[in-house]
């Protein structure tokens, strides 16, 4: 299956943000790509001290506008997130869409970042839960046979994660991100080849790059990893869209070459 991932310098005005988009999905669809995959944030990004004005709530023009990106171009709407208004609570919530627009399901960031970059030049405070609430409950969807578990950017850092993905027979990870400059250049490939390789998934971590306010740069360098930890296609800086094709047979010689997966559920010190 062949697939795209889109690195965005996203603004707080969607509008300028789906027409970016846009573009990349049109040149996605004449490509041949099945599925696309976004950026944390895609639709608004914030100054990380209150949260967009353009929150989505199920349903409200936000939302359709996010769901007609799949029904135009015809392709599975993947990852990325936006902020959300739920039940008096905001969420970073990951909303995955089919070609015809129907919701393969949605998940909320489960580990919220927070970090004191302020020596940093370029970074500085930032606590998501000053903002969000934090998820609770995890999501695997199926796309052309493909079984991939979500998450969100800080989500990478939490191995165990994934390791529930990969155990209930997850192929795919992805890994929506919006890493801040200083943390990406520090750990950003080598965590997102780690769960890789560890899980013997395919992890596509399509994230946010460049300068979006004042106070919010971040790293870039979306990576597609096959399960072998090779990097497939990076990014590196800019805004660009990268992509790659998932392959049966290459996950299959990777588990059959070194079985790590082989009693997920039950340590043998226990």
């Amino acid at each position: 299956m062949k697939i795209a991932a889109i690195q965005l310098e996203s603004k707080l005005d969607p509008q300028v943000n789906l027409a970016a988009i846009r573009q990349h999905l049109a040149a996605a669809r004449e490509a041949g790509v099945t599925a696309v995959f976004l950026p944390e944030v895609f639709y608004s990004i914030s100054n990380g001290l209150v949260p967009t004005p353009f929150l989505v709530i199920d349903g409200n023009e936000h939302w359709k506008a996010i769901q007609k990106l799949a029904i135009d171009y015809k392709l599975y709407l993947v990852g990325g997130s936006v902020a959300t208004s739920a039940n008096g609570k905001i969420m970073n919530r990951s909303y995955n869409f089919a070609p015809d627009g129907t919701e393969l399901g949605r998940y909320d960031k489960t580990h919220l970042f927070a970090c004191d970059l302020s020596k940093h030049p370029s970074a500085t405070v930032i606590d998501e839960g000053k903002i969000y609430t934090a998820g609770s409950k995890t999501l695997m969807i199926d796309i052309e046979g493909w079984k991939l578990g979500v998450a969100i950017c800080f989500d990478l850092r939490f191995p165990e994660l994934f390791r529930w993905y990969s155990s209930h027979g997850a192929t795919v990870l992805t890994i929506s991100s919006a890493f801040t400059v200083p943390t990406g250049k520090a750990h950003w490939h080598t965590l997102v080849r780690a769960r890789a390789i560890e899980n013997q998934c395919y992890v596509v971590a399509a994230g946010q790059w460049g300068t979006h306010n004042d106070r919010m740069k971040t790293f870039g360098h979306s990576l597609i990893v096959d399960p072998w930890g090779e990097v497939i296609a990076d990014a590196a800086e800019g805004e660009k869209m990268i992509m790659g094709e998932f392959d049966h047979a290459r996950i299959k010689q990777v588990r059959e070459r070194l079985d790590v997966l082989r009693d997920p559920t039950k340590p043998h010190w226990i």
